[in-house]
């Protein structure tokens, strides 16, 4: 198989969707690998690493795209790349269809490229090993940079998160307790603020306690400890998941109105929506906004602000599924993997993810019926 990875295009986007060992694992099993000139630059990888393990160097997108039969990519397709996808052809990437331009999924469709999608990849538990790195490093980011909003200088009402001794510490609401959650609250505790974790499965709530050892608060979530601990909280992390599919608005208009002037809001589920709902996606260019007097910092792609440690933490996982599509073909690989069957968002014009076709108003085809051919 010949496999792509173009240089990312988004805004301040220096994640690359192979690294050197995963070329090395391709190109000794006998699979042609494209990289595009300076597309691992970002996240420390020259152009010469990616030449010793055997990938060619190219040195137009337009090339990369034209040539690969699948593309390895860390983010979805943005506008000028949607006409550099290749009729049937596999990208493998993180999609976030129900939180993107609506015109990404037309054209997979119009094209019957097969979307394979990181973050819908669901092993038999239920979890998400794909999406779970980037989940990391964008948890403990949400409070690195909630406590730099915080600062005067940035609009913030000029809180210290661990405090002094005589002065109370930063309150930080977590809302949803998975993996960004965990994270999050992990460095908002290490900082010394008060932190108070909201989810809706009580035996998460029991696992974090035991985790916590008293040190963060648990709260059923329900809209009254939200409203509640919303409005007393000076830095608030959206972390709710639905796979996906759009996130729930948990925080409204009105309770963000509600909390103190200078209070800060991280929504990490923006690239799903958004779980609060004056949300909206930013660049890290343009980080913030504010509404209500309260700084929302929204940016899409969080891990690709520390691309060295998000690249390499991304690809660890990314890279067995990229070698199984490459060795056995897509057909084969979807039929022997279970996990790999819910990553196929979209497939030979059709739909193949329930929650996708659901939030974007699309019929819903299950994916072993595409695959039949079914109409």
């Amino acid at each position: 198989m010949i496999v792509g990875v173009p240089k990312e295009i988004k805004t301040r986007e220096y994640r690359v969707g192979m690294v050197p060992a995963g070329v090395r694992a391709l190109t000794m099993a006998g699979h042609t690998v494209l990289v595009e000139t300076n597309a691992g630059v970002g996240s420390g990888i020259p152009d010469s690493e990616y030449q010793r393990v055997g990938a060619q160097i190219i040195s137009s997108a337009d090339e990369v795209w034209k040539r690969a039969e699948m593309v390895v990519k860390v983010k979805e397709p943005i506008a000028p790349e949607y006409e550099r996808m290749q009729p049937g052809q596999i990208v493998y990437t993180y999609f976030h269809l129900a939180g993107v331009d609506p015109e990404l999924t037309k054209t997979l469709i119009k094209k019957k490229v097969t979307a394979v999608a990181y973050e819908t990849l669901q092993l038999d538990d239920g979890s998400l090993p794909l999406l779970k790195p980037m989940s990391e490093v964008a948890g403990k980011m949400a409070i690195q940079v909630g406590a730099a909003c915080l600062e005067k200088a940035h609009g913030g009402k000029g809180i210290l998160l661990g405090g002094v001794p005589g002065v109370r510490r930063g309150r930080v609401a977590v809302i949803g307790g998975g993996v960004v959650g965990l994270c999050a609250a992990k460095v908002a505790v290490g900082m010394g603020a008060e932190v108070t974790i909201l989810d809706v499965n009580l035996e998460r709530l029991t696992y974090l306690d035991d985790v916590f050892l008293g040190r963060a608060q648990t709260l059923a979530s329900d809209t009254e400890s939200i409203a509640r601990t919303v409005r007393e909280s000076d830095l608030v992390i959206g972390g709710v998941l639905i796979p996906g599919g759009k996130a729930p608005k948990l925080v409204s208009r009105e309770l963000i109105g509600e909390m103190e002037p200078g209070s800060v809001v991280v929504d990490v589920a923006v690239d799903q929506g958004g779980c609060i709902e004056t949300c909206k996606p930013t660049t890290h260019d343009n980080p913030t906004f504010t509404v209500s007097d309260v700084v929302h910092y929204c940016v899409a792609n969080m891990p690709g602000a520390v691309p060295q440690t998000s690249t390499f933490a991304l690809t660890n996982t990314t890279r067995p599924y990229a070698r199984k599509i490459a060795d056995l073909g897509l057909v084969e690989a979807i039929k022997s993997d279970r996990a790999l069957q819910r990553a196929i968002n979209t497939y030979n014009g059709h739909i193949t993810y329930e929650a996708v076709a659901k939030d974007m108003g699309y019929d819903y085809m299950p994916l072993m019926d595409a695959l039949s051919g079914k109409k």
